[in-house]
């Protein structure tokens, strides 16, 4: 007699699954159900890690929903990171003529040669109100996946 064992996610698995991300009222955020399956190497950035490390130990066929807290999930929110930048930076940072309104999502030049986004809070002559919070900060997410196979 064979002894098949079942196929067990570990940090080097190539994944077939389902998965959804939805805020804890149950409104996804993002979601493959209803669409192809996604195929992801273990490890290599294409899910957050705190999402990686749900599936570790999960076999082949697992359909788990999982309750994360914000510490879980995308962290506290930081009050330190709504900041105040003046219209002249602002400009720096835009396209000529390009109107601003609240809630848009404005990416920024960081030191260094990265990027990073925050969301426009209030905006007035002199300056402008930053959220550089995660949109999802200070949020409990239910993170569901169906592991379909897994090489």
């Amino acid at each position: 007699m064979t002894n098949l064992s079942i196929p067990v996610v570990t940090e080097a698995s190539f994944l077939t699954l389902h998965y959804r991300l939805a805020s804890q009222a149950g409104d996804d955020i993002v979601s493959t159900f209803n669409a192809s399956p996604a195929t992801l190497q273990f490890g290599m950035g294409q899910l957050a890690p705190f999402l990686e490390s749900c599936l570790l130990g999960l076999v082949e066929g697992t359909h788990k929903t999982f309750e994360l807290s914000p510490e879980q999930a995308f962290g506290p929110r930081n009050p330190d990171l709504v900041q105040r930048i003046s219209r002249a930076t602002l400009k720096q940072n835009s396209q000529l003529g390009h109107e601003y309104r609240i809630g848009d999502l404005v990416d920024f030049a960081a030191p260094g040669g990265g990027q990073f986004a925050g969301v426009l809070r209030e905006i007035d002559e002199q300056s402008a109100l930053f959220d550089f919070n995660h949109p999802l900060a200070g949020q409990q997410v239910q993170f569901e996946v169906k592991i379909i196979g897994i090489l």
